[in-house]
């Protein structure tokens, strides 16, 4: 049996995904979990502007959507780059911004560790 996968939150996506309202924070915790078994979650698109292997997890609740920026192409573990509530049809500058300043971190520190 394969074993779940790790997931590290990178900055403040932890923080961010616990102050979405209840409805969308189970969603994205059963979403995630997909992710951890393998599998894919059910709404999703690539997000590669922000670096290779990046993905969004798109949820609809009735209080907003909401997305999680997400890597699962590492083996160690899925990084989750960033949680937010979307306020308009196209992802803002600023989340774009923070989403690919997390993904070059990552990407940074498996370099100085290799």
């Amino acid at each position: 049996m394969k074993r779940e996968k790790e997931i590290r939150w990178v900055g403040t996506a932890y923080e961010d995904l616990l102050a979405f309202p209840e409805g969308a924070r189970k969603e994205a915790g059963f979403q995630l979990g997909k992710l951890q078994a393998g599998l894919e979650p059910f709404d999703w698109k690539p997000f590669g502007s922000a670096g290779v292997g990046v993905k969004e997890i798109r949820i609809k609740d009735v209080t907003g959507i909401y997305r999680i920026m997400y890597v699962v192409k590492f083996e160690a573990a899925i990084y989750i780059l960033h949680c937010f509530q979307k306020t308009s049809q196209a992802t803002s500058q600023k989340d774009k911004a923070i989403t690919s300043a997390r993904y070059r971190a990552i990407i940074s520190a498996k370099r100085a560790t290799s």
